[in-house]
């Protein structure tokens, strides 16, 4: 007889609570502040892929990219910590990039910050963010005022799917990156 095998239980979404719980109340603030946070990093986002692309003709449009990324690293750490903190969300946080050494050049922190797959999934997790936030700041609005009664089971819902994406696009992506 063969068992499954078991879910560690930080990777098991929490139960739903009442309404008066401290836990539920830090899911309904994370929730209202992803439609102003996904605009912020959603403008921060289209402009530097817009600005690095459009001007990867010119000698200053790949550093301006390879720097952008490095922003949204940033801007990927600034929602693990908000994760952490509001939605009590236990994430790794990712490998930083290699060191590139002086006598490496240049053309090496170029190559290596256009290549970084943490930065380009934070790129990604701000482009999603935005029609997410949007949705979830209207349901649990409106959740607030006009069905409150299922309000905890409305915002366990979003929070959970919400730790998903937190979960699938700013962890680190595999187990020898977590490891080293």
């Amino acid at each position: 007889m063969t068992m499954s095998p078991q879910v560690p239980d930080n990777d098991r979404p929490p139960p739903v609570r009442s309404a008066l719980d401290v836990c539920t109340w830090k899911e309904i603030a994370h929730l209202l502040a992803n439609f102003p946070l996904a605009v912020v990093g959603f403008i921060y986002t289209v402009l530097m892929i817009g600005i690095g692309v459009g001007l990867a003709v010119t000698v200053v449009g790949l550093p301006l990219l390879a720097a952008g990324l490095q922003g949204s690293r940033l801007l990927g750490r600034a929602e693990r910590g908000r994760a952490r903190s509001l939605l009590g969300l236990r994430i790794d946080e990712p490998s930083a990039m290699a060191p590139v050494r002086r006598e490496e050049g240049f053309f090496s922190w170029l190559w290596s910050s256009l290549r970084d797959p943490v930065g380009w999934r934070a790129v990604l997790y701000s482009f999603i963010r935005l029609p997410w936030g949007v949705l979830t700041f209207v349901v649990v609005f409106v959740s607030l005022f006009v069905l409150w009664p299922v309000l905890p089971y409305t915002a366990r819902f979003l929070s959970n799917a919400d730790r998903g994406m937190v979960r699938g696009l700013l962890s680190p992506s595999d187990e020898l990156e977590r490891r080293v």
